[in-house]
């Protein structure tokens, strides 16, 4: 049996896409990316190519931080390269680095931006450039995150697309109840790939099978767990990236769970089951513990790339949680611990985020139900998908009965996709995992 080529898997994997994209006679090519698949390298090289062969190009993302981020990254990877910044016509619209960069020309008037071979903006300013001549290609970047109303409003300004994004993660967010059009062709609220698909059922699709974030200890059950319809491996293999402390154990919870997250890549911190309110101050306090022990132990990584092995610091440790407060509550007790660079927010804001370590406050931790916000399968596959070497969840105990008292009971919708896993699925397929890394502890 010939053994799996990562490398080789991805570049097949691309060249397919690329033929597609610019060879191809299809409105568009839709490409599924499991978590740090190089999904950001793929936009760039797309644009790039695509500017290379005389396509006039826009690229569509959906916050102002991925727009600089992707213009940032084309210019690190061709510095010649004309590229537009449409921003809105707000003073803080855009990263300030940009003005520095000589090829990014900067602009909230899209007439001053047109003939410039790649011009680069938000979905949400998109929608407001009219009577322009529509460019030959378009890259929509989260498309997956993206409404399929938002979609509509920019579909006149472009002959042809490449949509990337992960099917995994969060849906796109509503502020408004979206019921009275479930199930209908033209659901405002439904992701603009799933809208594309269900109008364009022959349109090219293909997924990238490597990870190249997650190690090998967490692939194979973020790709079960979360993705069992487009399974993907880890660019690692066993043993490839390690983390290690200079300091011994001292036999407590947050130490102990902190070792076994270094041996098998997870570590599940176990409070004793109680309800306990949404910013539960024992939970929240073993969350800065694990983290401040993280740092006093002297952690170190070492990866696949050449050199020694790496100080793990804060701003290579992140804290997710599900919701604001929580992330508020745990920012508070870090500072109480003197822990400063860490990155600690919700999992909407974490996606498309990296880091070496990575601690999660389970959204089902002390809860009595479980409701469909906290049983969401993107949010949870986020938070589970952010690290490069180990993540530690801590929860109450209890979580398996609780999931056993919650069935899911969302209703059937007629004409809707059933998104598979369910969060119910994903919670318990998850949880029956982790418990193998349990280490029970009573502060």
């Amino acid at each position: 049996m010939t053994a799996f080529d990562p490398g080789a898997a991805a570049a097949q994997a691309t060249a397919a896409i690329l033929h597609d994209t610019l060879h191809g006679t299809d409105r568009g090519v839709v490409v599924d990316s499991p978590p740090g698949a190089g999904k950001s390298t793929l936009v760039v090289r797309a644009a790039r190519e695509l500017a290379a062969a005389g396509r006039r190009l826009m690229i569509v993302a959906q916050t102002n931080a991925q727009v600089d981020d992707l213009v940032l990254r084309l210019h690190e990877k061709d510095p010649g390269l004309k590229v537009g910044r449409l921003h809105s016509s707000e003073g803080d619209a855009y990263d300030p680095a940009l003005r520095e960069l000589p090829s990014v020309t900067l602009s909230a008037k899209p007439g001053d931006l047109t003939e410039l071979p790649v011009t680069v903006s938000t979905a949400a300013k998109w929608a407001y450039v009219k009577d322009a001549e529509p460019w030959e290609h378009a890259i929509v970047d989260e498309a997956y995150q993206m409404r399929s109303d938002a979609l509509l409003a920019v579909a006149g300004l472009f002959e042809r697309a490449l949509f990337v994004g992960d099917p995994g993660q969060l849906d796109p967010f509503s502020v408004v109840g979206a019921e009275q059009w479930a199930g209908l062709s033209y659901d405002p609220s439904a992701s603009a790939v799933s809208t594309l698909l269900a109008h364009n059922p022959g349109l090219p699709q293909h997924r990238l099978p490597v990870s190249w974030r997650l190690p090998a200890s967490a692939a194979p059950l973020v790709s079960r767990a979360f993705y069992p319809y487009s399974r993907f491996r880890s660019g690692t293999g066993p043993g490839e990236r390690r983390l290690s402390y200079g300091v011994a154990s001292d036999g407590s919870g947050p130490d102990r769970v902190l070792d076994e997250a270094a041996e098998s890549g997870w570590g599940l911190l176990e409070l004793p089951a109680r309800h306990a309110p949404r910013t539960d101050p024992e939970a929240v306090a073993a969350v800065a513990l694990v983290v401040r022990r993280a740092l006093d132990r002297g952690a170190v990584t070492q990866d696949e790339h050449p050199g020694g092995p790496t100080p793990l610091t804060a701003d290579r440790i992140a804290v997710g949680t599900a919701h604001r407060d929580q992330a508020a509550a745990v920012r508070t007790a870090l500072a109480g611990l003197g822990v400063t660079g860490v990155t600690v927010d919700t999992a909407n804001r974490l996606q498309g985020r990296e880091y070496d370590l990575t601690v999660v406050l389970h959204p089902l931790s002390g809860r009595p139900d479980a409701t469909a916000f906290h049983l969401e399968t993107g949010r949870l596959c986020v938070l589970a998908s952010r690290h490069r070497h180990a993540c530690v969840i801590v929860a109450r105990a209890g979580i398996a009965a609780l999931l056993d008292d919650h069935p899911s009971t969302e209703p059937v919708q007629l004409g809707v996709t059933v998104k598979f896993p369910d969060g119910w699925e994903a919670m318990m397929s998850t949880w029956d995992f982790w418990s193998d890394h349990r280490i029970p502890w009573r502060p």
